[in-house]
């Protein structure tokens, strides 16, 4: 190991797990805050350049380390311009909220609207988002280090270089690519998410400003007043986890209970068409019930009527008989009286 290069102390000798992992914003911003030469080394790794061309890298937006800070404002991005000429915003995520996409917008937009007055708008910085997360910001991603451009969505012409956005996972760091290995980027995402002080020492043993960057975390972490803010901020990932825990669980027993009243729903529905269904053939058949019992006293009408005028002929001939009855009465009377003609 390259003893050599980081701060004098024994952490080389130090076995077991870490009391803070580099994931620690509080920790992150108070390495990236106080040392320029790893500030300088971390952003020359993600340009992609020698930490030898990078003259400046001012903190524009320093904190006082140690002073108590609130969890609902706390403000632990770290915004650096390099060399005079470029915005850039690093921050540490390490609780996913499942915002990140509109957050890091937020955040560069932020930094890129920093043109001052009068000026003209071709001076405005180049701006420069990177978050480093300890999570997957897409379901499924294997993509160690992502960059995003604004571009023409047929041709992926590059509408402007100024304004850029990166994510490192730190969860996908067996994925990254040559490019990425050279920049030395694969060996700061192993510095972030060491867990171990073997794990530590076997990635400065790599670089030696990585090396520096170990040593400069173990001093760090022995200063009680960042210590405790350090230690805060783990309690409040805590808290955001179980929070989370609980919000997951909430929405899993909203989605479990509103399947089962679509379920409910749906066999309600059934029944009430199997229902329909059956009252739709009761009506047919009461209807056809009904059309029969119609013809049948249509047929009775009839039958009604012509045993109307039967009853009609039958009296009219009962009315002949009587008639020809007394016909043969009177004849016969006359043939007694005059005797037959």
């Amino acid at each position: 190991m390259n003893k050599g290069h980081g701060v004098t102390g024994d952490w080389h000798f130090m076995r077991g797990k870490l009391d803070f992992r580099c994931t620690n914003d509080y920790l992150f911003r108070a390495l990236m805050q106080t040392h320029d030469d790893v500030r300088i080394g971390l952003v020359a790794a993600f340009i992609g350049c020698e930490p030898e061309e990078i003259n400046s890298c001012e903190v524009k937006n320093p904190i006082v380390l140690g002073k108590t800070i609130d969890a609902k404002n706390i403000i632990l991005d770290i915004l650096v311009c390099v060399n005079g000429s470029r915005l850039i915003n690093l921050e540490m995520q390490v609780v996913n909220e499942h915002n990140w996409p509109e957050r890091s917008l937020l955040y560069l937009c932020r930094i890129f609207d920093r043109i001052n007055r009068g000026s003209d708008y071709k001076d405005v910085k180049p701006a420069w988002q990177i978050g480093i997360t300890d999570f997957s910001v897409f379901e499924g991603n294997t993509k160690f280090l992502r960059t995003y451009k604004m571009t023409d969505k047929s041709d992926g012409q590059i509408y402007s270089e100024k304004f850029v956005i990166s994510i490192m996972d730190l969860k996908n760091i067996d994925h990254a690519t040559e490019t990425d290995k050279a920049s030395k980027l694969d060996l700061w995402a192993r510095l972030f998410s060491a867990e171990t002080w073997e794990e530590l020492q076997e990635v400065a043993s790599q670089s030696p400003i990585i090396d520096k960057a170990v040593g400069y975390m173990f001093t760090l972490t022995k200063d009680e007043e960042i210590r405790m803010q350090m230690e805060a901020r783990e309690e409040y990932y805590k808290n955001e986890r179980t929070n989370q825990l609980l919000l997951k669980e909430a929405r899993e027993d909203v989605d479990k209970y509103r399947l089962e009243a679509e379920h409910y729903k749906r066999l309600a529905e059934e029944q009430n068409n199997k229902l329909a269904d059956k009252d739709a053939k009761l009506a047919d058949k009461d209807a056809k019930l009904a059309d029969k019992d119609a013809k049948l006293a249509d047929q009775d009408a009839k039958l009604a009527d012509k045993d109307a005028k039967l009853a009609e002929q039958n009296a009219k001939l009962a009315d002949k008989d009587a008639k020809l009855a007394d016909q043969n009465a009177l004849l016969a009377k006359y043939e007694r009286k005059y005797g037959k003609l």
